[in-house]
């Protein structure tokens, strides 16, 4: 019989990584994108569609469209981004009659991806964030210690509207003078900048079950675009053994089940690692994971099918992954900045690669992509 498949939502660099990592188990994979992407010129993609823009009214009445015409029952669905996963929470009920959805239910949801929600869920349980407070509060904002940082409540909202994932101000009047230009209609909040002098965030992922974490694998930025607070271009695999004592409580909390991304940052000031954000699905570099022996898709394709699963409880660390793409120009721009030498850049290739697009055994991809990065930049900007 032919083994239940799987629908890929956007299919950038982390799509195409889902994508291969099903298609080399031999499962079916499809892939529905609102715009041309690299993971329809993978080999392990059966077919492609080009569906309506994710936010639109369009969305999900194409979501059950495509699952009754191709017959996709208990096919798993796999989102790439916040707006997608927000749309199938929405509409969880509509579409569980033709997929297999593992996403929050809308109101635990909003407790993780607004950040200002989870940063008092994670103090409650014990797990460190930096102190923060409403953005309407600015007696309280007096009280912090500055520089802090202006936030959206739902980051993917915030830098659509700001075009920043963040906003610096170093004093009180500075805040003041930052928060006016910001439209009404933004709901921000205001929170303390952990202070780290290398600004190296750390990611600690999971795959978990009614809160109960099966399996855990960690990795940091060592470059990201921009050059603070943004995405991650460069990174690695590590091991930080205080992480798992800072998330498990909180994903207990949450009583979560599936794939997460916890970021943290360490706070030079008190040597604690306190919570940035969750991101309640797989990552744009998830395929360093893989590489190092944790592969999340197929976990959540072995828990929707009940597939019994041996979870990992270690992996390689010390490896390395790149998206040149985007490591190049913002390395060369690091690099005019004085904040990345060309020696360390050099150096930092040294020992095993993993490249966000470029694979030997599946090459279309990374042919297509010198065509395709003007109108990707475009569309990630």
């Amino acid at each position: 019989m032919t083994p239940n498949g799987a629908l890929i939502i956007e299919g950038h660099i982390q799509g195409l990584s889902n994508v291969r990592a099903l298609g080399e188990m031999g499962v079916p994979v499809y892939v529905a994108d609102c715009t041309c992407c690299l993971a329809q010129y993978s080999r392990y993609c059966t077919k492609s569609f080009r569906c309506p823009p994710f936010l639109s009214e369009e969305f999900i009445p194409f979501l059950i469209y495509i699952g009754q015409s191709e017959n996709l029952s208990n096919w798993l669905i796999m989102a790439s981004n916040d707006h997608i996963v927000e749309q199938l929470s929405k509409h969880k009920e509509e579409l569980i009659p033709y997929y297999s959805i593992v996403v929050p239910d809308y109101d635990d949801l909003i407790n993780i991806v607004n950040k200002k929600k989870l940063s008092s869920i994670a103090s409650a349980v014990g797990t460190h964030v930096p102190k923060y407070c409403s953005s309407h509060d600015l007696k309280a904002a007096q009280l912090l210690r500055y520089p802090v940082l202006i936030k959206g409540c739902t980051g993917l909202s915030f830098y659509k509207n700001i075009h920043k994932k963040a906003i610096v101000a170093d004093s009180f009047s500075n805040l003041l003078n930052e928060t006016k230009k910001i439209d009404t209609s933004v709901d921000y909040f205001i929170q303390e900048e952990i202070h780290n002098k290398e600004g190296i965030v750390i990611s600690f992922t999971c795959f978990s079950i009614d809160g109960t974490i099966k399996s855990y694998w960690m990795g940091n930025k060592l470059r990201e675009h921009p050059i603070r607070y943004g995405t991650a271009t460069f990174a690695q695999s590590v091991y930080i053994p205080e992480l798992v004592t800072e998330a498990k409580p909180l994903i207990a909390k949450l009583s979560y089940t599936g794939i997460c991304e916890i970021e943290f940052m360490l706070d030079e000031r008190d040597n604690q690692y306190k919570l940035i954000e969750i991101n309640p699905r797989t990552w744009l570099w998830v395929g360093l994971a893989k590489s190092c022996g944790c592969n999340y898709a197929q976990m959540l394709y072995n828990y929707v099918n009940n597939i019994p699963t041996i979870f990992p409880d270690n992996y390689k660390t010390g490896y390395k992954w790149v998206n040149l793409l985007t490591d190049i120009p913002y390395a060369i721009k690091a690099i005019t900045q004085k904040k990345l030498s060309p020696r360390e850049y050099f150096k930092s290739f040294h020992g095993h690669i993993v490249h966000a697009v470029w694979c030997w055994s599946d090459i279309l991809p990374g042919l297509i992509l010198p065509f395709l990065s003007f109108h990707i930049l475009r569309k990630r900007r």
